[in-house]
């Protein structure tokens, strides 16, 4: 049977948010500043989903996708040498020692989290796609749904596929709940420790 460990990566593999740091690298800060302003209310009543799209809309619209991936390469590696957390990357350490694979199931966006994948050697990602128009632009839409919540549990299912596996899955925040419910060891990440599932004690 397939083994598989399923981390979010914002403020579980990662030590932060870098959907907005991104943004920034792209399109400058005022940008990203402008558009805050005007999605932050709907951040105020939960409605991320409509605020996120109000950020893409607003600093990624127009943007060469080319110029967004290759920026995407450099913020990953950012990422990778500064912004990981310790212990939850020696638990992906583990399970890949174990021969499970490994795949990140996150909100956050592709052309950062690709690269971040391969550097960490992962076996699939699963991640928010950002739309590209016929010339090669960004329309600052996504590419199908916001990969939070419920998107979560159907992403890895559709991934799985019919085989079955015993899931591991890591998660931080109200939007990996239905993952962390979904798998067989739901292991929450705070910010000092993890809190169940299986595997070596973490320090």
């Amino acid at each position: 049977m397939r083994r598989v460990a399923a981390f979010d990566f914002d403020g579980t593999l990662s030590s932060r948010d870098n959907v907005i740091p991104f943004l920034r690298r792209v399109s400058g800060n005022v940008a990203v500043g402008r558009a805050l302003a005007i999605a932050v209310p709907f951040l105020a009543v939960g409605r991320r989903n409509r605020a996120k799209r109000i950020l893409l809309a607003r600093t990624l619209r127009g943007v060469p996708a080319e110029d967004v991936n290759r920026i995407g390469e450099g913020f990953a590696a950012d990422v990778v040498r500064s912004h990981l957390r310790d212990d939850v990357v020696a638990r992906a350490a583990w399970h890949r020692a174990q021969g499970h694979e490994l795949v990140i199931v996150s909100a956050s966006l592709l052309p950062y989290l690709d690269p971040i994948g391969r550097r960490l050697r992962l076996d699939a990602v699963l991640g928010t796609a950002i739309e590209v128009d016929a010339h090669g632009r960004c329309t600052g839409r996504l590419a199908g749904m916001n990969v939070r919540g419920k998107e979560k549990v159907r992403r890895l299912d559709a991934w799985l596929g019919s085989e079955p596996a015993i899931v591991w899955a890591y998660g931080n925040s109200p939007g990996d709940r239905a993952l962390l419910a979904r798998a067989d060891h739901g292991v929450r990440v705070t910010r000092k420790r993890l809190r169940g599932g299986a595997g070596p004690p973490v320090r």
